[in-house]
């Protein structure tokens, strides 16, 4: 059986031992990272001096752990490991590059120690013993360490992001508003070239998403559909609000997404995320109107609430999207042109549709029981009761009928009269 106390005195002992290699351990440190993480050693000399005093706060706090017997739960990360992990988030290094630093570290460290207790301890079972309490103390050391550094990495990339966000904000909503302004200024600012055809798309969570970080899901909603653009590079994304964002793709022509990859994406993506398309334009005035085009169907889309679609363009629903800037006069013209045909029940609803497809295969009742699947007799009887409704035929003014027609079947409860 080994002796505890023997083995606390050895790991004490080879601790002392390294603590006085503090320096050389460092400069090692460095040298494996500049192998392994090439990245965390850049030519900034200052960010190079931060991870040089994190590297040696962190190695002079462990080997103190060992010496003196300290708990390491309760120990508190350094200073400099604090501020190296805060300046990794502001230049967006990944967090997962920050942990695996830490755990290169241990490793070299814990061999380092174990070189060096070969070297002094001849029995094999005190040396077992020497290295198990060895592993356990690091282990404990690094989880805590870990656990307060990756906090400190995230609460200042969410802050780093929120100021940057806001600054990119104010000067897209410059560009959205203002004529006269200096493209090559705004561009820098933005990370985003503007000469160029541009895609706009607003993206939003209906309602508060369940699993919280409400912007993250839309940025992996839109990076998800960049992949199948023909883009020209990254989409500029620019919060809204903390549940909607405004997206730019830069493309190298003029497209919109197949129906099929967006359903593909929205069938992985949160059930609250909903997105609509402006039409691919150019330049800074292309920029703006494609933006004002998906702005319009997002206001279509919010005023017809859960029965409208989870992806509109507005090469679809344009028409439409125009008409609710003013949704009290949208639902009088639509009652002025449909009457009781827009009541808002079941029967009516069955109605409007059959007219709607009927007047969009061109009045023929084959035609239209081949689109809905039904009898040509129950066609026929439909559009007479709809006539009936109407009070007119469905030939005396036809375009606002079937406009009217498009938008209760959008809109629903937000123009329908209330039964």
């Amino acid at each position: 059986m080994v002796d505890e106390g023997a083995v606390t005195d050895w790991v004490a002992r080879i601790a002392t031992d390294l603590s006085g290699q503090a320096n050389e351990l460092t400069a090692d440190m460095v040298q494996l990272y500049a192998r392994e993480l090439p990245h965390l050693v850049n030519d900034d000399e200052s960010v190079v001096s931060l991870l040089s005093a994190s590297l040696f706060q962190n190695i002079d706090t462990a080997l103190r752990i060992f010496q003196h017997g300290i708990d390491p739960t309760r120990v508190e990360a350094p200073a400099a490991a604090m501020q190296y992990a805060r300046r990794l988030a502001q230049r967006g290094t990944p967090v997962v590059d920050l942990i695996r630093a830490y755990y290169l570290a241990q490793t070299a460290i814990l061999n380092y120690a174990l070189t060096e207790a070969a070297k002094q301890i001849r029995d094999p079972d005190m040396l077992g013993g020497m290295m198990s309490k060895a592993l356990t103390g690091t282990f404990a050391f690094i989880d805590r360490v870990t656990q307060q550094v990756v906090s400190a990495y995230q609460e200042e990339r969410d802050r780093w992001l929120l100021n940057r966000n806001a600054l990119r904000a104010a000067r897209v909503r410059e560009l959205l508003e203002g004529d006269g302004l200096e493209i090559d200024t705004i561009e820098s600012a933005l990370g985003y070239r503007l000469r160029g055809t541009h895609l706009a798309m607003i993206v939003w969570h209906a309602v508060e998403p369940a699993q919280g970080n409400a912007l993250g899901s839309l940025q992996v909603v839109t990076t998800a559909l960049g992949e199948g653009l023909p883009t020209t590079g990254q989409p500029l994304l620019v919060p809204a609000d903390e549940r909607c964002a405004w997206v730019w793709f830069p493309l190298e022509k003029a497209v919109l997404p197949e129906d099929e990859e967006v359903g593909r994406i929205l069938a992985t993506a949160e059930p609250t995320v909903r997105l609509v398309l402006g039409d691919p334009a150019d330049g800074i005035d292309g920029f703006r109107r494609s933006h004002r085009q998906a702005g319009r169907v997002h206001a279509l889309s919010t005023a017809a609430g859960d029965q409208c679609e989870r992806a509109l363009t507005f090469r679809d629903v344009g028409a439409i999207a125009l008409m609710t800037s003013d949704l009290p006069a949208t639902r009088s013209w639509v009652s002025d042109i449909l009457g009781a045909l827009a009541t808002d029940d079941e029967q009516h609803e069955r109605l409007r549709e059959t007219l709607l497809v009927f007047l969009a295969t061109g009045g023929s009742y084959t035609a239209a029981a081949a689109k809905l699947t039904m009898h040509k007799n129950s066609v026929q009887y439909r559009v007479r009761k709809a006539e009936e409704t109407l009070g007119r035929a469905v030939t005396d003014n036809r375009l606002d009928v079937e406009l009217a027609l498009k938008v209760c079947q959008r809109l629903g409860p937000a123009v329908l009269i209330a039964r």
